[in-house]
Parts: structure tokens; C-alpha cells; sequence
């Protein structure tokens, strides 16, 4: 693979203001330069930090693509990391109006009318970081990201995911996915409580539930409904609600 182009091709304009924050600025006089000077911080100089003026939002993250000449953002809340917002554009005058809107405390929705290149990812912001919010959260992520799957199995996916939301034992666990197997938790992140077996989805239609990753040895089904019912008969009686993962 060639290496990245020289930086000073790609973005003349931010090595010649010495960083992208400095670079924000200057695109966005009307939007961003009146913002503090340790609200919009350089983080290298192809990367910035526009910070919130609300505790429940991390900084946003705005950077420099490598081999294009193109700018992405990420936005995070502060409890367990997990990304709120994202997306990509060629227009930094766009990203300066997405990262006003982040920092003023503009609803999600709102930041997406502000710049619509801005990809909402599902979760909701829970200011008071309340479990059972953050695990409602997931789940609404969950389902948001498996109807905008393009992989081939992406129907049996989504059917899963459905399912699983669908029961009430399931819905009130704490879900997430690792390598597209879903799993459950008895506490939110960052320190998740395993509980339960791992659900997967097949390219061939059928669903698999077993005690790891690698193997379905507790069955393979023909309809989500039926491995769904298969993984609540494996969770241990006497569940509470999910309590916060310290």
C-alpha cells in the first residue's frame, strides 16, 4: 500500500494556521471564534476537540482523513464512551456547524438538521448515566445499526436483534455484540457482567445459541423466535435490574 500524501498537500490551509482548531476557526468566524479558547483545543494537527458546555457530552472529535481530503467527527458520552454521533464531509464549514450544535447542547436530532451529514447512531443520552436508560439506549442502537447493515445476512440479523428485543427478560439485560454475536449483560459498560448464552445470526437463515462464540452447542434453529425462547431458558432465575457497570 503507498503511503499516506504529505500532509501539507492534502490540507495546505491547516498547516499553514499550525493546527485543524486554529482552521476551524478561521472557516467558521461567525460559528466557532467565539468560543472559548480551551473549547476548541488541537489534538495534533489534523485533529481537534470541541469540548460541550453540558457534563453528559465528551469532547467532539473532528479529524483529518490520511489519503483524502476529507473530515469525520465523533461524539461520545463521558460514562461509558460510547459514540452518540458520527459521520463525514468534505465541507468543514459543516463540521464547524455540527461542532457548535454539539457544544451548545443541541439535541441529536437537531445536530442532524444542523449539518445533515451527521450519522445518529441510535443511542439516546441519559444525563444521569440511570442503568436501565443506558441498557434501553443499546437496544435502541442495536436495532437502529441492524436495518442499516448492508452484509448479506443482514435480514436474519436484524430478525434476531427484533426477537431478542421483543422478550421482556432479554429487553431488560443489557445488550451488546462482539464480532456480530449478541450477548447480554447484567451491568452497563465500561464493566459489563456476562450473562447468559451467545445468539448469532447465519447467512443461511438459521440461529444458533450456545454456551461461547465459536459453537452453537446448545442448538440451531430455524426462526429467531426459537432460539430467543432457547437462550431465556438458559439465564439464571432471580435477575434484577441492571445496575451500573463500575
Amino acid at each position: 500500500m503507498r503511503p499516506p500524501p504529505d500532509p501539507a498537500f492534502l490540507y495546505p490551509d491547516v498547516m499553514a494556521s499550525g493546527s485543524l482548531a486554529a482552521t476551524l476557526r478561521n472557516v467558521a468566524a461567525g460559528c466557532l471564534a467565539a468560543l472559548p479558547d480551551d473549547a476548541l483545543a488541537p489534538a495534533g494537527p489534523l485533529h481537534a476537540a470541541v469540548s460541550a458546555a453540558v457534563p453528559h457530552r465528551a469532547p467532539l472529535s473532528v479529524s483529518a482523513w490520511a489519503r483524502v481530503r476529507r473530515w469525520s467527527v465523533r461524539g461520545t458520552e463521558p460514562y461509558q464512551g460510547m459514540c452518540l454521533v458520527d459521520g463525514w464531509t468534505h465541507d468543514l464549514a459543516e463540521v464547524a456547524r455540527a461542532a457548535r450544535a454539539w457544544r451548545d447542547g443541541v439535541p441529536l436530532e437537531g445536530i442532524g438538521r444542523a449539518a445533515p451529514f451527521v450519522h445518529l447512531t441510535g443511542r439516546f443520552e441519559v444525563p444521569d448515566s440511570d442503568p436501565a436508560r443506558l441498557a434501553a439506549s443499546e437496544w435502541q442502537h442495536l436495532r437502529r445499526e441492524a436495518y442499516e447493515l448492508e452484509y448479506d445476512w443482514r435480514e436474519p440479523y436484524r430478525a434476531l436483534v427484533e426477537a431478542a428485543h421483543a422478550s421482556p427478560v432479554l429487553r431488560a439485560l443489557y445488550p451488546f455484540t462482539s464480532h456480530w454475536v449478541l450477548r447480554f449483560s447484567t451491568t452497563t459498560r465500561p464493566r459489563l457482567t456476562l450473562v447468559g448464552p451467545c445468539l448469532t445470526a447465519n447467512a443461511d437463515g438459521t440461529y444458533g445459541v450456545g454456551t461461547g462464540m465459536l459453537a452453537p452447542d446448545l442448538g440451531l434453529f430455524a426462526t429467531a423466535p426459537e432460539a430467543v425462547a432457547c437462550a431465556v431458558r438458559q439465564l439464571p432465575s432471580g435477575l434484577g435490574p441492571v445496575a451500573p457497570g463500575e
